[in-house]
């Protein structure tokens, strides 16, 4: 799988999967004809992310023929951005281009995306996303939501990004070094800074089967996503605290004029109304809070990012 001159850089290919077994061959042999045209040496990185299909068996069966394939099975499903870290960590190329491997990022992009790296001198070469594909109404809401509240926290324009993207050696050294566990691997590398070339791209639909993106996966990235690249919530906890300090001190002030001047009255509903306000405050306040300490708890454990129970290499 190794068709370039000695002399020519090495591009690494860094595919995380889970519960692609069906169509794995098919993406390889489209991928192995797309790096063949940029005449550049290459090698595939495959993580299967604790499938309970038979993504490995098949995986295996395709490093026989492809002696430049190197894959490793985690020892459960640790989520793609963890499977992606592994990846990342094993790529020995002077480029990496990273993708999905449900069909949806396209293999005949990467000539393009090498050639771009080769003659633009941009540190990233990124896949931006034209139409979203085929995805439901509640999805693309979602995603817009997301994107936007991101933006205006950070201050990172992620919108129509993909995960689907060329980084330099220095890059990934870079990126590698960040070594928390709360991983958002497209934000981390917006937050980088490198010199970014964008191409165009259409999502395609998926080969075969379903997302295995539910929404409780995609809320528990989008939060990770916001709470590791702005504090801004906890600010505002902050800030409603102290505005509602002062509407309570002029409540106050108003309570005690009336009582002086006789004019008092019992103001049930108006007690009721702030207590429901105010409860639910405090509720919202505690859960942002929470979710930065399970951040900072997840962190201070230091467990290993994910475990490898089986791989392959065609140099050991």
């Amino acid at each position: 799988m190794d068709d370039g001159s000695p002399a020519a850089p090495l591009i690494s290919v860094v595919i995380p999967l889970y519960n692609e077994g069906s169509h794995v061959s098919e993406l390889l042999l489209d991928l192995k004809s797309a790096l063949q045209q940029t005449g550049c040496r290459f090698e595939v990185v495959l993580v299967d992310d604790g499938s309970p299909d038979d993504t490995w068996e098949r995986i295996k069966g395709e490093a026989r023929a492809l002696p430049n394939l190197r894959a490793m099975r985690l020892s459960r499903n640790f989520g793609k951005e963890l499977a992606l870290c592994a990846g990342l960590e094993r790529a020995r190329g002077d480029a990496v281009v990273v993708m999905d491997g449900d069909g949806q990022h396209p293999p005949s992009l990467v000539p393009i995306m090498v050639e771009k790296w080769r003659t633009s001198g941009a540190d990233i070469v990124q896949a931006v996303k034209v139409k979203r594909g085929r995805e439901s109404a509640t999805s693309k809401v979602g995603a817009f939501l997301f994107y936007v509240i991101l933006n205006k926290l950070s201050g990172f324009e992620l919108r129509g990004a993909s995960d689907f993207k060329l980084m330099n050696r220095k890059v990934l050294d870079t990126w590698l070094a960040m070594r928390e566990r709360n991983v958002f691997f497209r934000g981390m590398t917006a937050w980088m800074g490198f010199n970014v070339a964008q191409i165009p791209f259409d999502v395609a639909l998926r080969r075969t089967g379903k997302s295995g993106w539910s929404y409780f996966r995609r809320a528990k990235l989008a939060l990770i996503g916001i709470t590791t690249f702005s504090s801004f919530p906890l600010h505002f906890v902050t800030f409603a605290g102290v505005i509602f300090f002062i509407f309570a001190v002029g409540l106050g002030i108003q309570t005690l004029y009336l009582k002086l001047a006789g004019r008092a009255f019992t103001g049930f509903a108006t007690v009721i109304l702030l207590e429901l306000i105010i409860g639910s405050l405090l509720m919202i306040s505690l859960g942002i809070i929470g979710e930065y300490l399970a951040r900072i708890y997840e962190e201070v454990k230091g467990r290993p990012r994910y475990i490898v129970s089986e791989s392959i290499d065609p140099e050991q």
